[in-house]
């Protein structure tokens, strides 16, 4: 399978990054937006059939001032904004068809993986050798664990500031529950840039090794043998974890930096004002966020059970760096050979072939 694609797609997310600044010039969808309260349907009724401005114009919304009102600090367009036009069509969005998406996802794929051990069962597994092999050094597993741990932390506190209200507040009581809120913001907010730094070094530590090539493609048509139990031969990294590099932590991983960013840093000085950080901007970022998020975590699953139930030994393997040499044919066999014949044991020649055998030439 060709990487040119890939390469295409990543591209692309990087300039729509790099051409945001020119979409904020669209038109504020306001036309249908849901009123909140009745002085909003009033101001909606008074500003029908007027010409929409763009997002980056200060008429987006309307203005108010009252003494119960303090300016925001910042270079925000829009920071003594009272009203948005279509805030609460955002809100009955992220509340409603949003949030019951994600949560009605984020409650099935347990189950299916659940379903899918009962009825599958783990990977087949062959008798260990006793011989041991290096699979990731000590900084790779830092890396990885870095980036794991910190998104644990996001997502924990993500559905907190998600789903809290509705799932924790009614037998938490307001002061029990404003706690856990008031955390989850702040650890969600500071843990969030570690997480993009994290993610950084996973791709640049990473990158090498997962590059897609034309054994990759049998592995696919194969499911990775996860149902027929079958050994696909595979090189460091087989074409599930390759798919989990580029499309979970390199695609869905630039989308929620990029808006996480945005939501965090509305008000970063003289930022706002030259890129036009209206509220609608900042609404768009979160159901970006929020969906790029869901995926994540559901791909995550995913992961994380294959690189523990679902395959044993493989989480040794991370945890302490090593596999055994048997687990190492079984699932990684082009790897294996090329370890065996005293190359590179993060890279695979390009001239391998699946199933072809090497003389063992000594032990690793």
């Amino acid at each position: 399978m060709s990487f040119v694609p890939i390469l295409r797609r990543l591209l692309s997310v990087l300039l729509l990054a790099l051409l945001m600044p020119l979409l904020v010039q669209a038109a504020v969808p306001h036309e249908k937006a849901v009123p909140a309260y009745a002085e909003e349907q009033t101001i909606l009724q008074r500003e029908a059939g007027l010409p929409e401005p763009g997002l980056g114009s200060i008429a987006s919304g309307r203005r108010h001032f009252d003494r119960h009102y303090i300016v925001s600090p910042g270079f925000m367009p829009e920071q003594e904004l009272i009203l948005q036009r279509g805030g609460n069509t955002w809100r009955t969005l992220r509340n409603g068809p949003l949030a019951t998406i994600a949560g009605t996802l984020l409650l099935a794929v347990p189950l299916v993986i659940i379903g899918l051990y009962r009825v599958v069962g783990p990977a087949r597994t062959e008798k260990e050798s006793g011989r041991k092999i290096q699979r990731f050094t000590g900084w790779e597993r830092l890396v990885h664990w870095a980036t794991a741990i910190s998104f644990i932390l996001l997502a924990i506190t993500g559905l907190i500031i998600l789903f809290g209200k509705n799932l924790m507040l009614p037998w938490m009581g307001h002061d029990l529950f404003s706690w856990f809120a008031i955390i989850s913001k702040y650890v969600h907010n500071f843990v969030g840039p570690l997480f993009i730094v994290c993610s950084i070094l996973m791709f640049a530590t990473f990158l090498r090794r997962n590059f897609f090539r034309r054994w990759d493609w049998q592995w696919i048509k194969k499911g990775g043998g996860i149902v027929s139990h079958q050994h696909v031969p595979a090189g460091f990294f087989n074409a599930g974890e390759k798919m989990w590099f580029w499309f979970g932590v390199t695609l869905l991983g630039l989308l929620m930096s990029i808006s996480g960013l945005i939501l965090n840093f509305p008000y970063f000085i003289n930022y706002g004002q030259n890129y036009g950080m209206t509220r609608y901007l900042l609404q768009v970022a979160n159901v970006l966020h929020l969906a790029a998020g869901t995926i994540y975590m559901i791909m995550a699953m995913g992961h994380i059970y294959i690189g523990t139930w679902g395959t044993p030994g493989a989480y040794g393997a991370m945890r302490h760096g090593t596999v055994d040499e048997e687990w190492a044919r079984a699932h990684h066999e082009l790897w294996y050979d090329e370890v065996r014949r005293g190359g590179d044991p993060g890279a695979v020649r390009p001239e391998a072939r699946p199933g072809a055998r090497h003389a063992p030439r000594g032990t690793t």
